[in-house]
């Protein structure tokens, strides 16, 4: 008897030269971020002070593909191209006529996709003659990776990490630590933001980038470095869907949905952007679902308003979806999807119509999380835990329907470090936090003067 097809496998002349730049095809412009100072349309030169010129063209390019330097490429290629897994396992579990089909990320150095685009922020940095980068990270998955992308650059890597992952995820901070870098917990003492938040001990994405970025533009030798939301950031993950695309080709199928969990939403356009960009040139009908926490529900219940990108209004005031730069999200295991806002570009995509969002509970991923395990073999990290829930609910629904349909998620990290969450899971001792209506209308109502969008 033949054994089922399970793994669809590039080599390294696979990995793709150029990444996709889904801006050059959108109907109009995007609309512009603005200068903190100025409310004004935020410029190149308004980003010189702590990204190099390499990522700000990037950032601001129309171009539809962008060159992979020779360089990234070789880095890329330790972990690069990933597998994709056809769910045979979980289909059967779930008695589901659906194809669910899986591209996994977490054989990187970090175990996710985050070196994606640390590689390339850092090799822009040291051309540019940078000698030290400065970021926040959230579960961990991110500064580990830039921390890996610094040692690979000679280059020295500062760390904010959120406090409440600081303390649940003691292995991610030594992680880092190990691949050279240093990591604070956020928010610290050593800023003034960080002092300014003392009331907030858990932290947040927004603290920790400004406490990053005030650290940054205080050193003219150094430079911060973001893992989701902006552009470049985005363009440079696109090199996951890109490889999907061969490999749902050698297997024969079309993704009639394309799932990812969403925080900032770099993983998620990395998988779903360059299938996009043949939805919107009429070559596809494609549904793509963005999952996200119900305690932190950025996409499902945020305004669509101009807003800094952290708590202290250092960042350009971007177009997004926000529950407010203000808002701390409450405590959860999934750290990397506790942010207050969303990539514009992702956002944008959410306004038109063309994806869709979704918010699960935190205990209803772990179910699909341990699913997924007990079929699938590998344990998940929480993040994408979000985005099996989605894909699990994708398949019961053909099933009700009697549909055949294909299903494509990203599995962008495995949850070796997070088993504390997984014990507390098991043991029946995991909460769902409660979203605050009080705190969002608070920081909803501080929101900056800016141009009202619609």
């Amino acid at each position: 008897m033949a054994v089922e097809k399970t793994r669809y496998l590039l080599g390294e002349d696979d990995i793709p030269t150029h990444w996709v730049n889904i801006a050059a095809d959108l109907p109009e412009p995007p609309l512009p971020p603005l200068s903190p100072a100025t409310g004004l349309p935020a410029g190149p030169e308004d980003l010189t002070p702590i990204f190099p010129m390499g990522l700000i063209m990037q950032e601001v390019s129309s171009e539809p593909m962008i060159e992979i330097p020779e360089e990234v490429r070789n880095a890329y290629a330790l972990w690069r191209p990933t597998p994709l897994f056809r769910a045979h396992r979980l289909e059967k579990l779930l008695d589901t006529p659906a194809h669910i089909y899986y591209k996994y990320e977490g054989g990187s150095p970090s175990g996710s996709h985050k070196p994606n685009t640390a590689i390339p922020q850092a090799y822009e940095n040291a051309q540019a003659g940078i000698k030290k980068l400065v970021t926040e990270t959230g579960a961990g998955q991110w500064g580990s990776s830039l921390a890996f992308a610094c040692s690979m650059f000679d280059l020295e890597c500062e760390i904010f990490m959120t406090g409440s992952s600081y303390d649940s995820k003691p292995y991610r901070r030594s992680m880092i630590e190990t691949f050279g870098a240093t990591v604070h917990r956020s928010p610290s003492n050593l800023t003034e933001t960080g002092k300014a938040n003392a009331g907030s001990p858990t932290g947040s994405l927004g603290i920790a980038i400004s406490e990053a970025v005030e650290v940054a533009a205080q050193d003219p030798n150094a430079n911060y470095a973001l893992g989701s939301v902006l552009n470049h950031v985005l363009l440079h993950q696109t090199i996951i869907g890109q490889e999907a695309m061969v490999q749902m080709e050698m297997a024969g199928e079309e993704p009639d949905v394309i799932v990812g969990c969403v925080g900032g939403g770099s993983n998620f356009a990395g998988i779903a952007f360059p299938f996009l960009r043949r939805v919107l040139a009429g070559q596809a009908n494609t549904r793509f679902v963005a999952a996200e926490p119900a305690a932190c529900p950025t996409l499902s219940r945020g305004v669509y308003a101009y807003d800094y990108g952290d708590i202290a209004g250092m960042t350009p005031m971007m177009p997004m979806y926000t529950l407010g730069h203000g808002f701390v999200p409450p405590e959860l295991h999934a750290g990397g999807l506790r942010y207050h806002g969303d990539a514009p570009m992702l956002c944008g995509f959410v306004k038109s119509g063309h994806i869709e969002a979704k918010a699960f509970k935190q205990n209803d991923t772990f179910d699909a999380a341990i699913k997924f395990a007990r079929t699938e073999g590998i344990i998940p990290a929480p993040e994408p835990s979000h985005a099996i829930r989605a894909a699990i609910e994708e398949a019961l629904a053909a099933k009700e329907a009697g549909e055949e349909r294909v299903i494509l998620f990203n599995l962008c990290g495995h949850g070796y470090f997070d088993m504390q969450a997984y014990d507390d899971y098991l043991a029946g001792n995991l909460e769902d936090p409660e979203f605050s209506e009080a705190d969002l209308e608070a920081a909803l109502a501080a929101l900056p003067e800016a141009p009202a969008l619609t």
